[in-house]
């Protein structure tokens, strides 16, 4: 059994940068594909970005593409969102997920991952 624990969120200003961490216990960290996803207050889980046990490959929504950055650090057992240039459409819940069967290509649904965080709250204001 996997645990996910995220921290990081916070009320920020637009145009500010965040560092979303998560640490996961509890299993193999090198055998899990990892990725953030987001909801927003009315609205669908979405995918945000993705990335393979090894750090070579990553994946990321059209909507953050150049402004986040998904790595992980496999001796700390942490993959790490960094969020730039944010904007009021950025607010929602930030989700650490892990699929711990990991697919050729890095997966965007959420049906493909495993095991989930509590979330961060991370409130963008304009």
């Amino acid at each position: 059994q996997v645990q996910l624990v995220e921290s990081g969120g916070g009320l920020v200003q637009a145009g500010d940068s965040l560092r979303l961490s998560c640490v996961a216990s509890g299993g193999t960290f090198t055998a899990l594909a990892m990725a953030w996803f987001r909801q927003a207050p009315g609205k669908e889980r979405e995918f945000v970005a993705a990335i393979r046990w090894n750090g070579g490959t990553t994946k990321y929504a059209d909507s953050v593409k150049g402004r986040f950055a998904i790595s992980r650090d496999n001796a700390k057992n942490t993959v790490t969102l960094q969020v730039n240039s944010l904007k009021p459409e950025d607010t929602a819940v930030y989700y650490c997920a892990a699929d711990s069967s990991p697919k050729f290509t890095l997966q965007s649904r959420a049906t493909s991952y495993d095991y989930w965080g509590q979330g961060t709250q991370v409130t963008v204001s304009s």
